[in-house]
């Protein structure tokens, strides 16, 4: 069982040396009723104020939410500012390395290139499954960070949690969990894993079944230690008032109904697209899109644009040869993409 100390040894020198900024009111906690510490504009349109950079409303809800202690959360700006935060909190440009699967989401990859750090890929079986053997052979005494991202994207499939657990147990480093799409799977994440690993990190969005794409915010959750170096790394006012405001609002609203009709959708769309000649394979899935495999998957490409729909053609990525990736969309667009499919 790994502990804190072994966490400690993980962090960039320059980032345990840090003195993070703050502002006059990191330092009280009593009301205050006159503002005249931070140069802002004191009349009162409802934006003049700088955002709470600590979240504390929004984290009380997400807590309450997920079962978190506060203490545990990160908000960014997207998950992509978490994922960003990690390799500058645990990587040493130059020296370390990180290890991910591959096919999987792209912006790990972009992030390694931006932060100047030693990107390390496996190849997923052809079936998507994991295998670990091959996953510690990528990895050496400056791999810092593990990548999977469950259910992956663009794969759809959810890795077995108990493989997932025997990994970070195993491993030296920290292991990041992307679980976007948790919300669409048919087994529960690793929150409630979190005390008994502190090397874990997970990462989850309100951008899918939370329906908030255009409002960017990502969550991290891990020990408070290393939320505590998520918080100081940040830039100060990373989640704007309208932000903050317009999530609160929209957490009200449940997604359970939504997220079934979308989980239905994606059984018919399977179902339908099966019937259909062109169609080579369809991969399972535990999200909110397909992986299927066609024959010319360009012109089917195109002829979708020429339709009106956009899809993502993932054919240049390993193991997706001839693969497009289809979202799940409401049963009208679900409609006319099949109308369309079946007349190709």
């Amino acid at each position: 069982m790994k502990n804190m100390q072994d966490i400690e040894k993980l962090i960039r020198t320059n980032i345990q040396l840090l003195t993070p900024y703050s502002t006059a009111r990191d330092e009280y906690e009593k009301p205050i009723e006159i503002y005249l510490d931070a140069n802002e504009n004191p009349f009162e349109n409802g934006f003049n104020r700088y955002p709470d950079p600590h979240q504390k409303a929004l984290k009380k809800r997400i807590s309450e939410m997920r079962d978190v202690p506060a203490e545990a959360i990160f908000i960014g700006n997207g998950s992509d500012e978490a994922i960003d935060l990690a390799y500058r909190i645990f990587c040493e440009p130059g020296v370390d390395n990180v290890v991910s699967i591959t096919p999987t989401y792209g912006i790990y990859k972009v992030a390694a290139a931006i932060n100047g750090v030693e990107f390390r890929e496996v190849l997923l079986n052809e079936d998507f499954s994991l295998d670990e053997d091959a996953l510690f052979a990528a990895t050496d005494n400056c791999t810092k960070l593990l990548w999977f991202c469950s259910p992956n994207n663009p794969s759809g499939n959810m890795f077995p949690p108990e493989q997932l657990a025997r990994i970070i147990e195993r491993f030296q480093g920290m292991v990041v969990i992307d679980e976007a799409y948790i919300d669409f799977a048919p087994k529960a994440g690793f929150l409630s894993e979190l005390k008994k690993y502190p090397n874990l990190i997970v990462l989850q969005t309100l951008s899918k079944a939370w329906a908030m794409a255009g409002l960017r915010l990502g969550l991290a959750f891990a020990a408070p230690r290393v939320i505590n170096l998520f918080s100081q790394v940040k830039y100060p006012y990373n989640i704007n008032v309208l932000t903050q405001k317009l999530v609160l609002d929209q957490l009200e609203y449940p997604i359970e109904g939504q997220v079934a009709e979308l989980i239905a959708q994606r059984e018919r769309v399977i179902r339908e697209l099966g019937r259909i000649d062109l169609i080579q394979k369809i991969f399972p899935s535990d999200a909110n899109f397909i992986l299927v495999r066609v024959n010319e998957p360009r012109k089917i490409y195109q002829a979708l644009i020429n339709a009106g729909i956009i899809v993502r053609d993932r054919s240049r990525m390993p193991h997706c040869e001839g693969c497009l990736r289809i979202t799940i969309g409401t049963p009208e667009e679900n409609n006319r993409l099949l109308n369309v499919m079946l007349t190709l």
